[in-house]
């Protein structure tokens, strides 16, 4: 039986778990080998403190990473137990990786192991093919199996209730000079191994647009011409907003995500209405949900795309120092 991760164990795993998505692209994690076990921490020189003053997205990220490594071992027959927070006296290392006992691959972690190295935030129109309902139940149970709930936003009038909760956010975050000059700075035109590369911006906002685009520099489009007509749009939300609930919802995001990609669908988010509390605290009440909300995703069918670069797996390791 294992007893404690190498730093080949570590190295193989976290070339998956860099994949998970981050705000602005930021990639704001840290992996290290602490006696045997795995440390995944929030990186602290990749802290947004105009756009992510609490950390709440960072937790987030982390927790999406932690899912991936926690896949990547599984997959290698050398599955983890977690703990979140280990530390009360370092709050920025979120989960700690100690080896369980070693098994088989299920079908579905490896399916969904599988999707990582597919996985992207496609900012794109989707097509008006509706998303079947056993792809919904699906990213449902996703949800449901790493401790939170998924609401699809059904109907008309509920869409349009979200919609302008999520507007006004935006409205509200572009009003932030130091928003705005944060987010441009994450805008890559050249190659980046971190950022939000234009091409995967998709199309420049119009004021009919239903939900608001984050601005990544993104192509022009015909004037006046709708974006999407009516997208599934879905929240996932976690029982509490605690440092651990936001990690735990970290996880489930991702395996909602990688659930989606493993369907053929195509998913982007929408962080405005989380970032903002006032809206947040509406869309909770818009729902009609115990919990708090921890992301809005629109979800469909769209054309293909690739994956945004990430930093090498060296750039992202703490590694023990081996004495001379």
């Amino acid at each position: 039986m294992t007893t404690r991760y190498t730093v080949e164990q570590l190295r193989a795993a976290a070339a998956d778990a860099v994949r998970a998505p981050s705000l602005h692209n930021t990639q704001p994690w840290r992996f290290r080998l602490v006696d045997g076990g795995i440390d995944l921490a929030v990186d602290p020189l990749r802290r947004l403190p105009a756009t992510d003053p609490s950390g709440w997205g960072a937790r987030i990220a982390c927790g999406a990473a932690l899912f991936n490594l926690r896949l990547a071992l599984a997959v290698a027959g050398t599955p983890a137990t977690v703990r979140l927070r280990p530390y009360p006296g370092d709050p920025d290392v979120v989960a700690r990786l100690v080896p369980d006992a070693p098994r088989r691959p299920t079908p579905a972690e490896q399916s969904l192991h599988g999707a990582i190295g597919r996985r992207f935030s496609n900012r794109a129109p989707f097509w008006p093919d509706p998303v079947p309902g056993d792809a919904r139940w699906r990213l449902g149970e996703a949800a449901h199996a790493e401790q939170c709930w998924l609401e699809l936003v059904i109907g008309t009038s509920a869409v349009n209730a979200l919609a302008e909760i999520a507007r006004s956010a935006h409205r509200v975050l572009e009003r932030d000079p130091g928003y705005v000059t944060e987010r441009t700075r994450w805008i890559r035109s050249e190659p980046s191994p971190d950022g939000v590369p234009t091409a995967a911006g998709g199309p420049r906002s119009e004021p009919q647009d239903l939900l608001p685009q984050r601005g990544f520099g993104g192509r022009d489009r015909a004037p006046g011409r709708d974006f999407e007509p009516e997208p599934l749009v879905a929240v996932l939300g976690s029982a509490g907003n605690t440092a651990a609930d936001q990690v735990v919802a970290g996880q489930a995001l991702q395996r909602v995500l990688l659930t989606a990609t493993d369907a053929g669908l195509a998913v982007s988010m929408l962080s405005q209405p989380i970032e903002v509390p006032g809206a947040r605290e509406a869309l909770r009440l818009s729902l009609g949900r115990f919990g708090t909300p921890q992301m809005v995703m629109r979800i469909g069918f769209g054309q293909p795309g690739r994956t945004t670069p990430r930093r090498p797996v060296d750039d992202v390791l703490d590694l023990p120092v081996v004495p001379a």
